[in-house]
C-alpha cells in the first residue's frame, strides 16, 4: 500500500469509526477471507476519499445513504450499518422512521417494510447494548378545518414550484385519470406533509432514493423541487457523487446528466 493510499486507509477508518466502527468492521472482516482488497477499497475510496468530502455533514450524509439503501431493498447488512450510523450522529428514531416511511412513496411499500424491519433489529441491538436513543416526535397530517388531502397535496405540490399541476394532470388524464389523485392525496398530503422531517430533507432523501433507482424523469422533478427549497446544486453533486459508492457509477454518472439538465434549463 502506498504513503497516499494509507493515509486515506487510515482517513477511512476514522470516519468510518465515528459513524459506526463496530457494524463496519464486521462487513470488513467478512471480507478478509474472499477479497481483502475489496475491503481495503471500501475503506480507502469509500471512507477515505468519499465520505471525507466536506460539503454535506455527516448528519446529512447519513440521512440520504438510509434513504437510498432502503429504496435499493437489498442491501439487509449496509442499511444496517447506516441506521445504526444516522442514529450515532444525531438523528431521532422518529426522524429515521420518517425517511424509511418516505421510500413508501418511491420504491413502494416492500421497500420501507424491510426498511422498519431492519430498523427494528438496529433498535433492539442498541437498546441491549445500553444506548438512549431520542425517539423524537411524529405524527399524521391534520387536515385543516374545509380543507381535503387533495388540498393539501396539492399545496404540499405547489411548494416544490417543480411543474405547473395541470401539466401533471395532463400526462396521465387520457390513460389514468386517478393517478394523480392519489399521488396527490398519499404521496403529497399524507407522507410529504408530514411535520416529521423539514421538506428539503425529504426532498435530498428523495435525489438519493430516485438515483439509486435510476429514475431519471421522476428524479429531474425532484432536483427541481428540492433546488426551489433551498438545496443548491453543489449539495445535489455531492448525492450523486456519494451514491455513487451504493448504487455504482452509471446510476451517480445518470444523476448527475440530470442535474446538468435541470441547471442548465
Amino acid at each position: 500500500m502506498n504513503k497516499i493510499h494509507s493515509e486515506k486507509y487510515q482517513i477511512g477508518w476514522e470516519n468510518l469509526k465515528t459513524i459506526d466502527g463496530k457494524a463496519g468492521e464486521k462487513i470488513v472482516a467478512s471480507l478478509e477471507g474472499i477479497s481483502p482488497d475489496l475491503a481495503t477499497y471500501i475503506i480507502a475510496f469509500a471512507f477515505g476519499d468519499i465520505y471525507e468530502r466536506p460539503l454535506l455533514d455527516h448528519k446529512t450524509k447519513e440521512i440520504v445513504i438510509v434513504a437510498g439503501l432502503t429504496a435499493m431493498g437489498n442491501v439487509r447488512a449496509q442499511l444496517k450499518v447506516h441506521l445504526h450510523a444516522a442514529l450515532n450522529v444525531g438523528w431521532t428514531i422518529a426522524e429515521v422512521q420518517e425517511v424509511i416511511l418516505q421510500m413508501s412513496v418511491y420504491s413502494g411499500f416492500p421497500s420501507a417494510v424491510n426498511g422498519m424491519t431492519i430498523l427494528k433489529e438496529v433498535l433492539e441491538e442498541r437498546k441491549a447494548q445500553g444506548a438512549k436513543d431520542p425517539k423524537g416526535h411524529s405524527k399524521q397530517v391534520e387536515i385543516p378545518e374545509g380543507k381535503t388531502r387533495m388540498d393539501v397535496g396539492i399545496a404540499q405540490l405547489e411548494k416544490l414550484d417543480a411543474a405547473p399541476l395541470d401539466k401533471l394532470n395532463e400526462a396521465f388524464e387520457d390513460v389514468s385519470p386517478d393517478f394523480m389523485k392519489y399521488v396527490l392525496e398519499y404521496g403529497f398530503a399524507d407522507i410529504l406533509a408530514r411535520p416529521g422531517l423539514d421538506y428539503k430533507t425529504r426532498e435530498m432523501a428523495t435525489i438519493s432514493a430516485l438515483t439509486a433507482l435510476g429514475l431519471t424523469d421522476q428524479l429531474k422533478f425532484h432536483i427541481r423541487g428540492a433546488m426551489n427549497l433551498g438545496a443548491s446544486k453543489e449539495e445535489v453533486a455531492e448525492i450523486m457523487i456519494l451514491m455513487g459508492i451504493f448504487s455504482g457509477f452509471p446510476a451517480a454518472v445518470n444523476g448527475t446528466l440530470a442535474l446538468k439538465e435541470v441547471t442548465g434549463e
